[in-house]
């Protein structure tokens, strides 16, 4: 049995480009450093600063809007000049950003370099997704995201566990760490890729076989593109008003809170890549799509049930976790097979405005409805709007 689980975990790794595990390793070092956006709610209402939750929501509003504006840019770039010098110089602008941001203490400053950094940094990722799909085939796509999610999450695993403890120590220091990270995964990226062609050529006859359709007018990604923003408009509270109700309304200290985000990261590094390579071959990307996404409405629904705490939020966390897993893989899978080498930034772009008006929406709404309501109220909402978005991929599927 256990010749068994360990032969299946080795093949789950295996066929993957070389390429693709340098880019998952760049991830890893970029993400090891992710302290700052789980902690910057707290941040922005603890002692540091002393302001309200509503304040907080739209700091978080105006860095989901500057992702979505940087998406779109990052996208066109990526189809223009190639995801190689987009992803460099967004690297090492973000990280210079992060150290600023850290030094700043005027309110009004802090909600224009949040717009900005956000901006810089999610202009990163359709460039990112990009190459992703450039170095994989069909046949091994899924499973290539998932290494690349895999990486993310073992950097958010080590970020959130390490930025619990810093931040307890000083907030200051979570900007320092996120910057330098960011500059370093620059740098290794520069050294890797700086001899590889990663700008696609475009040939004549190809593109005569290969039509250039817009992601903005295609309609039935256009409608998928519409059900991800509310999954994402729901799923990011897990990062910005739910750390919030466990310090504020449970008493949890913020390294139990980034204790939990962490287990959140090992959960996807223990079984993703292997479940994964099971499921990929059941072609069914749809049906686990709604499955996730089921997952993570109860996940908030977890949060209504009375009890112990601490057990109460590690239930939550390995729902929304397995729906996590169940989901995304997928749905990255579902916009890279409607899309082709000379539109790819498109769809990547619009995927990641997708998460970026959910993570502008997001905080500010539900902020809002707190502070007119509780914390319950919120979690019924959340925990509706996803099971309406289960039945929106299940129309979906029937087109």
């Amino acid at each position: 049995m256990i010749a068994r689980t360990i032969s299946l975990y080795k093949t789950s790794f295996t066929g993957l480009s070389k390429e693709t595990w340098l880019l998952s390793v760049v991830m890893l070092i970029n993400r090891s450093g992710t302290m700052v956006v789980p902690f910057m709610t707290l941040y922005l209402t603890g002692k540091e600063m002393n302001r309200s939750l509503s304040d907080a929501g739209i700091v978080m509003a105006l860095f989901g809007l500057g992702s979505v504006i940087g998406a779109y840019f990052g996208g066109k770039f990526t189809d223009k000049i190639g995801f190689h010098k987009v992803q460099l110089v967004t690297l090492f602008c973000g990280g210079i950003l992060f150290i600023i941001l850290g030094q700043l203490h005027s309110y009004p400053l802090i909600c224009i370099f949040t717009f900005v950094l956000s901006f810089v940094n999610e202009a990163f990722r359709p460039a990112n997704s990009s190459a992703v799909a450039f170095y994989s085939n069909p046949e091994n796509r899924t499973r290539s995201y998932s290494l690349h999610r895999l990486s993310v999450n073992l950097g958010w695993a080590v970020g959130t566990s390490v930025g619990g403890l810093v931040a307890s120590f000083s907030y200051e220091l979570l900007f320092w760490i996120d910057g330098l990270t960011n500059i370093a995964a620059a740098a290794m990226l520069f050294i890797i890729f700086k001899n590889k062609q990663t700008v696609i050529k475009k040939d004549a006859k190809k593109d005569e076989i290969i039509p250039v359709q817009s992601a903005y007018k295609d309609k039935t990604y256009v409608w998928f593109i519409v059900l991800v923003t509310l999954f994402g408009l729901c799923f990011f509270q897990l990062f910005t008003t739910i750390p919030k109700y466990f310090r504020d309304n449970l008493y949890l200290s913020e390294r139990f809170i980034g204790l939990l985000m962490a287990i959140n990261g090992l959960l996807i590094v223990a079984i993703e890549m292997v479940l994964i390579y099971i499921l990929e071959q059941k072609k069914k990307n749809m049906f686990f799509i709604r499955f996730g996404v089921i997952l993570c409405a109860l996940s908030f629904f977890t949060l209504l049930l009375p009890g112990n705490a601490k057990f109460i939020t590690l239930l939550m966390i390995v729902f929304i976790t397995i729906g996590e897993i169940t989901s995304m893989p997928f749905m990255t899978s579902y916009w890279t097979s409607r899309s082709n080498e000379n539109n790819r930034g498109q769809y990547a772009a619009l995927y990641t405005i997708a998460w970026g008006i959910g993570q502008t929406l997001g905080p500010f709404l539900c902020s809002m409805l707190v502070d007119a309501t509780n914390f319950k109220v919120l979690f019924i909402v959340l925990g509706s709007i996803l099971f309406i978005t289960a039945f929106g991929f299940y129309k979906l599927s029937k087109r």
